[in-house]
């Protein structure tokens, strides 16, 4: 390990953390510490990076702000990397936005709101990135990214750097074609709709208010647990087993809703796991169905 951060400080690539705790960098605030932590100043940068973990043979994995993934209490092995502010621009013209992949989903939807631009309401309430959004193909309220998306630039791991348009990305229900070959998302371009501001406040405005009033928004989670199976919801599922409130350890199905699960303090992976397995498995039992993670699932025991 000492060969790649000397490697790393030698390039200027950014700053380079060891051991950096994980709970630190998720929305659970949950995860054991990463081997190393890198955050590349620029695009360049980050080829670089690429490049030498992959000549010293050092694992990788990309990390948006942090929802959507459990880190298990072990930590990870190799490098994460995560894209910071020069990552961030956003260019509006007429109706298409271009936009970097550390640039927030909540934070954007309200701007191009505020520019009578419709198309990305329903992503008010998605807590990642970008990058994240296009990676698992982010959706909600019966529309995904895979409906605005016009196109994305990817740093594929061999170092390419290509603009993949929606037809290509192999969009299905919270996947894309980065679920099967390895690549950075750097930016996406979305072709939107004209649309009229007030009415466009109002409804996100509903959204916001269903949110709150539905999702345990004030506590720490990562969004939906579980995949919705075809015809049904994983909340429906998991609330008809008399699952909601079921604590172990200091994780928490929550009460509000039972597809989110709630860190109460000091909740490990474990912890959420083992909830994570008792659902799946009471959810079989009686309805012989098997819930899937939404959640990225990574690192060491």
């Amino acid at each position: 390990m000492d060969k790649i951060i000397k490697a790393l400080l030698s390039a200027d690539i950014g700053q380079v953390m060891t051991n950096e705790p994980m709970k630190l960098h998720t929305t659970w605030k949950i995860g054991g510490p990463a081997d190393l932590f890198i955050l590349p100043k620029t695009k360049e940068d980050l080829q670089t990076t690429l490049r030498l973990l992959k000549d010293h043979h050092i694992p990788w994995m990309i990390l948006g702000r942090g929802s959507n993934l459990l880190v298990r209490d072990g930590g990870i092995r190799g490098a994460v990397i995560q894209l910071g502010e020069a990552f961030g621009q956003l260019e509006i013209s007429g109706e298409e936005v271009r936009v970097g992949a550390a640039y927030p989903m909540i934070r954007l939807v309200v701007q191009v709101g505020r520019m009578g631009l419709e198309g990305l309401e329903f992503a008010g309430g998605i807590p990642g990135s970008v990058g994240g959004a296009v990676y698992m193909n982010a959706g909600a309220h019966g529309s995904d990214i895979s409906q605005v998306l016009k196109e994305a630039t990817i740093l594929w791991e061999n170092g390419s750097i290509e603009s993949v348009p929606n037809e290509k990305m192999r969009f299905r229900y919270r996947t894309s074609i980065l679920q099967e070959t390895r690549g950075i998302v750097l930016e996406a371009t979305f072709r939107l709709r004209p649309g009229e501001r007030a009415e466009l406040a109002k409804r996100m405005a509903v959204f916001k208010d269903r949110r709150m009033k539905t999702q345990p928004l004030q506590e720490p989670c990562a969004g939906s647990v579980f995949r919705n199976p075809p015809g049904d919801h994983a909340a429906r599922l998991i609330e008809a087993c008399g699952l909601k409130g079921r604590q172990i350890g200091d994780a928490k199905i929550s009460e509000k809703h039972a597809n989110f699960i709630v860190n109460k303090g000091h909740a490990t992976a474990k912890d959420v796991l083992e909830l994570i397995q008792l659902a799946q498995k009471e959810v079989y039992d009686r309805f012989s169905i098997s819930l899937e993670t939404e959640v990225l699932v990574m690192g060491d025991e």
